[in-house]
C-alpha cells in the first residue's frame, strides 16, 4: 500500500473543501480587487475569463489527472517518468515550502491585527502602527531587532499548522477545511452584503467596474490576467497533484475542477465588490479621492482598512474582527496546501512517519519565519514573494506541462479524467497543455524576469541569489538521498 493510499480523503467533499481552501487565500482578498481596478476595470473580465478557460481549468485538470493516476508523491511521480526529472520535483516543492515560510509571517501580521481589532490599538496612525509594531519598513538598519508581536504570532501559527498537518490528511486538513471554508464564506458574505449598503458604496463599485476598453489592446493586461489565475488557483505548485493523489477511486475529477474554479472566482469577485464598497464609503465620508485609497496587499488590509474602521462607529467594532478572522481562516487553509507537497514528498522519500516529518519541517520552517520577523519584515516578505513566484514557480509550471504532456504522454491521463466525469476532455485540452500553455507561461516568465531584475536593488538581488543557492543545495541533497524503500 502506497503512502497516498494510507492517507485518503473520506469523500470528494473533503477534497473539494481542501482544494478551495488551498486556492482561496490572501491573494483573493487583497490582490484581485486591485488587479481588476488597475487593468481596465470591467473590461478586465474578458481576459480574466479567457485565462480561466485556456489556462486555469486545463492545467488543474492535468494536475488532478496526474495525482489521481500515479497516487504517489510528486518526487516519485517525476522519478517514475524519468529518474533525471526527480530534481525538478524537489526544486518545486522547496520553492512552495518557502511560500509557506513567508506566508506564516503574513498570517502573523493578521493575527496581531485580529487581537488589536477588539480595542483598535492601532490608534489614529495605522501606517505608523504597522511599521513600528507589526511589519517593519524597508530601512535596513531596522534588521537588527525583532517585532515581538509578529514573532510570537509566527510561533503560535506554526504550532497550529503542526497540530493540523501531522495528522492523517482526512482527519487533519479534511476536517479543518470542512469547518473553516464554510465559515469563511459566511463571514465574507456578511461583510460584503453590509459593505454594499454603506453610503458611498456605489462610488467604489463604479470606480472598480468602469471599463477601459482600450486596455484590451495592451498585452500587459492579458499577462496580468494569466498571472492572477496562476496565483489565485495556486497552479502548478504540486498542491493539486498531492491532494488528488489522496482521492478515492470513484472520483469525478473534471467535475471537481469546475467546482473549485467557480468557487474561487466567485469568492474573489464578490470580495472585490465588498472591498471597493468600503473604500467608496471612506471616500464619501472623508472626501478622500478614491485614487488615494486604492492599494493592494498589506497597504490595503493593514493600513487603509484600519483607517476606515476608525470612522465606522460601533459597526466597525464588529466588521474589523470578522475581516481579520476571515483572512486568518483563508490563510490557514492555504498554508496547509503550501505545506503539504513538501510534507508528502519528504515523508515518502525518507520513509519517516507523517508526524516525524511534519515536526522536522515545522521546526525548520518556524526558524526561517522568525528571521523574517525583524524590523524589515514586510520588505523581506515582499522580495521573497515576488522572486519565488515570478522566477521559480512560474517557469516550473511550464516545465511540468512539457514533462507530463511530452515525456510521459498526455493521452495516458484521459481514462482517469473522462471515466466518471460529466464533462470530458479531448483534442482541444491536449493542444492547450502541449502547445499553448507552455508558450504563454514562458512569455509571462520572460516579461516578469525583465521587470524584476531591471528594477531590483542590490539588497534585493542578494536575497534572490541567497534563495537560489539554498533551493539548489537542498534540492540536490534531497534528490541524491536514496529512497527509503530501495
Amino acid at each position: 500500500m502506497t503512502m497516498s493510499q494510507q492517507n485518503q480523503w473520506d469523500s470528494s467533499v473533503a477534497f473539494i473543501f481542501a482544494m478551495i481552501g488551498a486556492a482561496v487565500g490572501l491573494g483573493n482578498i487583497w490582490r484581485f480587487s486591485y488587479v481588476l481596478y488597475s487593468n481596465g476595470g470591467g473590461s478586465f473580465f474578458i481576459p480574466y475569463l479567457v485565462a480561466i478557460a485556456i489556462m486555469g481549468i486545463p492545467f488543474l485538470i492535468l494536475e488532478y489527472g496526474v495525482g489521481f493516476t500515479f497516487k504517489q508523491s510528486f518526487s516519485k511521480i517525476m522519478r517514475k517518468i524519468n529518474p533525471k526529472f526527480e530534481i525538478i520535483a524537489w526544486f518545486l516543492v522547496i520553492f512552495v515550502f518557502i511560500v509557506t515560510i513567508y506566508y506564516m509571517v503574513i498570517l502573523s501580521w493578521d493575527l496581531v491585527y485580529l487581537a488589536s481589532s477588539f480595542t483598535f490599538s492601532w490608534g489614529a496612525d495605522a501606517a505608523q502602527y504597522f511599521t513600528s509594531t507589526v511589519g517593519g519598513s524597508s530601512n535596513l538598519s531596522n534588521a537588527s531587532f525583532l517585532l515581538i508581536p509578529t514573532t510570537v504570532g509566527v510561533i503560535i501559527l506554526w504550532v497550529v499548522l503542526w497540530f493540523i498537518a501531522h495528522r492523517n490528511v482526512d482527519k487533519g486538513i479534511g476536517k479543518v477545511s470542512k469547518v473553516l471554508i464554510p465559515v469563511l464564506f459566511v463571514i465574507m458574505g456578511f461583510i460584503i452584503i453590509y459593505a454594499l449598503t454603506l453610503p458611498g458604496a456605489e462610488i467604489g463599485i463604479n470606480t472598480l467596474l468602469t471599463p477601459d476598453w482600450t486596455k484590451l489592446m495592451d498585452v500587459n493586461i492579458w499577462l496580468a490576467a494569466f498571472a492572477q489565475i496562476i496565483f489565485s488557483l495556486s497552479m502548478g505548485q504540486a498542491i493539486a497533484i498531492t491532494y488528488a493523489s489522496y482521492l478515492p477511486e470513484n472520483s469525478k475529477l473534471i467535475n471537481n475542477v469546475f467546482i473549485v474554479v467557480a468557487s474561487n472566482s466567485l469568492f474573489e469577485i464578490c470580495t472585490a465588490f465588498g472591498v471597493f464598497s468600503i473604500l467608496g464609503y471612506m471616500s464619501f465620508t472623508n472626501g478622500t479621492p478614491m485614487v488615494q485609497l486604492i492599494t493592494e496587499g498589506t497597504g490595503l488590509i493593514f493600513i487603509v482598512f484600519p483607517m476606515i474602521f476608525n470612522i465606522m462607529g460601533p459597526i466597525g467594532r464588529i466588521i474589523a474582527p470578522l475581516l481579520f478572522l476571515a483572512i486568518l481562516f483563508a490563510g490557514i487553509t492555504s498554508a496547509l496546501g503550501f505545506f503539504e507537497p513538501m510534507l508528502n514528498t519528504t515523508t515518502d522519500k525518507l520513509g519517516w512517519s507523517r508526524k516525524r516529518t511534519a515536526t522536522v519541517l515545522v521546526i525548520i520552517g518556524c526558524i526561517f519565519s522568525l528571521i523574517l520577523t525583524s524590523g524589515i519584515s514586510s520588505y523581506l516578505v515582499s522580495i521573497i514573494d515576488t522572486f519565488v513566484n515570478e522566477f521559480g514557480i512560474l517557469i516550473l509550471i511550464a516545465v511540468q506541462c512539457i514533462v507530463f504532456a511530452w515525456f510521459y504522454g498526455i493521452d495516458k491521463f484521459l481514462p482517469a479524467l473522462n471515466g466518471l466525469s460529466v464533462i470530458n476532455v479531448g483534442r482541444i485540452w491536449k493542444f492547450v497543455i502541449k502547445y499553448l500553455l507552455p508558450c504563454i507561461l514562458v512569455v509571462i516568465w520572460v516579461v516578469g524576469m525583465f521587470k524584476l531584475f531591471s528594477t531590483a536593488k542590490t539588497f534585493e538581488i542578494i536575497v534572490d541569489l541567497a534563495i537560489i543557492i539554498l533551493v539548489t543545495v537542498f534540492a540536490i541533497f534531497l534528490n541524491r538521498v536514496r529512497p527509503a524503500n530501495e
